[in-house]
C-alpha cells in the first residue's frame, strides 16, 4: 500500500477576479474549491492513474470535515486524525493575480495526536510505500520526517520525501528511495542559483553521497533531472505546452514517478512517467487526469 502524509491538509479556495484591484470590493468571476496540501495532491494523481492508496494527515473543525468528505468523493481513501481544537487551514489561491495566495495557519497538533500518527505509521511494512511531502506546522517538531523515517527504518518501507532546507538534509542519513527538491530548493541548500539541468546534476549527485538514494529534480520550464541510484542520470526538457496552473505540478511529477516505479520499476519509464504527470498538471486548470498523463507520456517517452 502507498500512503501519503499530509501534515496540514487544507481546503483550497481557487478564484478568479477580473481586473482585480487592491483596496477596492473585488468579485469573483469562477470559483473552485478543492481539498489541498502537497500530500493529498500526490494522493491525487495517484489515484487518477489508477494506483490504489491511503492520505493520512491531520483535520479540525468543519474544514477538516470538508477535507475528509472532498477527499472521499474523489476516491481517494483516507484515514485522517481528528484534532479537537481549531480548524483545518483555507488557502485562497488567486488565479488572477500572478497566482498569489494567502495561505492559512491550520490547527496546533498535540504530543497526543503525534503519537496517533505514529502508531499508525508504524504498522508500515515490506513492500509499502510512505510519501512524506510538505512543511509541518510550527506546532510540530521541526525533526518530525526524521522521526518518522527512523520508526519505518529496516522494514523494507519504499520512503519518498518532497521537503525543503533542514527538514529535507535531516531525512538523508536514513537512506530515502527518493528526494524531489525544485531547483530553487536545490540551489538554496548549496547557496547556488541553478537554471539549467547540467548545473542541477553536480548537486544531485551531492544529495545521494549525503544518504539519498535516487534524487528528482525538477526545474520548471528546463525540464527535470534523475539521478538515480543505479549511477545513470537522467534529463530532459519540459515537453511544450501552455502553462495554466503551476500548483500541484511538483506533487504531481512525484506520483507520477511513484506510478512508474511501482508499474515496471525502471528508472527511465518512472522520469518520464513524472515529467508526464507534473507536465500534464501544469498544463490543466486542475490536477490532471490520467489520459492527459498518457498523452503526455506518448509524446516524450
Amino acid at each position: 500500500m502507498i500512503y501519503t502524509v499530509t501534515f496540514n491538509p487544507s481546503l483550497d479556495y481557487i478564484v478568479s477576479v477580473d481586473d482585480f484591484r487592491l483596496g477596492l470590493t473585488n468579485r469573483t468571476s469562477s470559483e473552485l474549491i478543492l481539498p489541498g496540501g502537497k500530500g493529498i495532491n500526490v494522493s491525487t494523481i495517484l489515484t487518477n492513474l489508477g494506483v490504489t492508496n491511503t492520505a493520512l494527515g491531520f483535520i479540525a473543525g468543519f474544514t477538516g470535515d470538508e477535507i475528509a468528505r472532498r477527499t472521499e468523493e474523489a476516491g481517494i481513501p483516507s484515514d485522517f486524525i481528528r484534532v479537537g481544537e481549531g480548524i483545518s487551514r483555507i488557502n485562497i489561491k488567486l488565479k488572477s493575480a500572478d497566482g498569489t495566495e494567502i495561505n492559512g495557519m491550520g490547527p496546533d497538533i498535540s504530543r497526543e495526536k503525534l503519537s496517533e500518527l505514529m502508531e499508525k505509521l508504524e504498522t508500515l511494512r515490506e513492500g509499502d510505500v510512505l510519501i512524506l511531502a510538505g512543511s509541518v506546522p510550527a506546532s510540530m517538531p521541526a525533526d518530525i520526517y526524521s522521526r518518522i523515517l527512523e520508526l519505518i527504518g529496516g522494514r523494507g518501507v519504499t520512503s519518498v520525501v518532497d521537503a525543503a532546507g533542514e527538514l529535507l538534509l535531516n531525512v538523508l542519513k536514513y537512506r530515502p528511495f527518493l528526494i524531489k527538491p525544485n531547483s530553487h530548493e536545490l540551489g538554496d541548500i548549496f547557496g547556488t542559483e541553478l537554471k539549467t539541468r547540467e548545473e542541477a546534476v553536480p548537486c544531485a549527485r551531492k544529495l545521494q553521497n549525503m544518504g539519498a538514494r535516487n534524487v528528482l529534480v525538477s526545474l520548471a520550464a528546463e525540464g527535470a533531472v534523475l539521478a538515480a541510484e543505479d549511477g545513470t542520470v537522467y534529463d530532459a526538457p519540459a515537453p511544450k505546452g501552455i502553462l495554466v496552473n503551476s500548483v500541484g505540478s511538483g506533487d504531481s511529477m512525484v506520483a507520477g514517478f511513484i506510478s512508474g516505479w511501482m508499474e515496471k520499476q525502471d528508472y527511465r519509464h518512472a522520469f518520464l512517467m513524472g515529467i508526464a504527470a507534473g507536465s500534464a498538471s501544469a498544463f490543466s486548470e486542475h490536477l490532471a487526469a490520467r489520459d492527459e498523463i498518457m498523452a503526455l507520456y506518448e509524446k516524450i517517452r
